[in-house]
């Protein structure tokens, strides 16, 4: 993959979020089979599962491998719509926003949705699950503000204050040097948030799925995955909408 990390990613999340609709489509078909009496039914269903989830795990990967080169491509994404890019915590999808859709699918009693058939016992994980995610939540935006606030520590004001003043060429190279230095701490810095944060979802993910039965880790990557596809397809129509106004 050569050329800009924007362009580079976008090429690459173009190709996984086809692949994400054709795994939902398998989602939603072994969903609605609904009958799962032998060892053999729990085991395609977990193979579907563990697909499902390695795909996910397939977009991280690439994505901090390309984040190490320009991580202010992933604060900025060019191949996500405002609509995505408005909803987006630190680069991705919101862990909280995981119980408020169990939550809802579980309490409206979605037809055919095997989550709305948690046990207490399933119950009771989730909601400490969700305590626990949530916390890690705040740890991120408590590193994020540190790394804003950090913008204004006497180093930088001091480099922000020194532009314009320097003028021979030798001491604006050395100056130019101090600059490079500095950005690639706030970069790092970034760079930390972001990882933390897409932590954080896999946490999320893995905890909830290792709740779940067979069956209720299909449905639950179901309503997951078409509510990210939905975003993203109401996203480009309000998008196509605008640019014909």
């Amino acid at each position: 993959m050569k050329g800009k990390v924007g362009d580079r990613f976008s090429e690459f999340f173009e190709k996984w979020a086809c692949q994400l609709d054709e795994y939902l489509q398998l989602l939603l078909r072994a969903s609605k089979q609904r009958v799962v009496n032998t060892v053999c039914d729990q085991r395609e269903l977990q193979t579907l599962v563990s697909k499902v989830t390695q795909h996910y795990k397939d977009y991280f990967t690439i994505k901090w491998s390309l984040a190490h080169e320009d991580v202010l491509a992933f604060f900025c994404p060019i191949w996500g719509s405002p609509l995505e890019n408005a909803y987006s915590w630190f680069t991705g999808w919101k862990p909280s926003t995981i119980f408020k859709l169990i939550d809802s699918t579980r309490i409206n009693r979605v037809p055919g949705s095997s989550l709305a058939e948690l046990t207490q016992e399933q119950l009771r994980k989730i909601e400490e699950l969700r305590v626990k995610i949530r916390l890690e939540e705040e740890k991120v935006e408590r590193e994020m503000e540190r790394q804003q606030v950090a913008m204004a520590d006497r180093k930088m004001f001091e480099l922000a204050r020194l532009t314009g003043r320097v003028k021979d060429s030798e001491t604006m190279d050395q100056f130019d040097g101090l600059v490079e230095v500095a950005m690639k701490g706030l970069m790092a810095g970034l760079e930390k948030v972001m990882k933390a944060a897409d932590c954080v979802r896999l946490r999320t993910l893995k905890g909830v799925l290792d709740v779940l039965s067979p069956l209720q880790c299909v449905d639950f990557l179901a309503a997951t995955t078409m509510l990210q596809i939905q975003l993203r397809q109401w996203g480009k129509r309000r998008d196509s909408i605008s640019r014909k106004e």
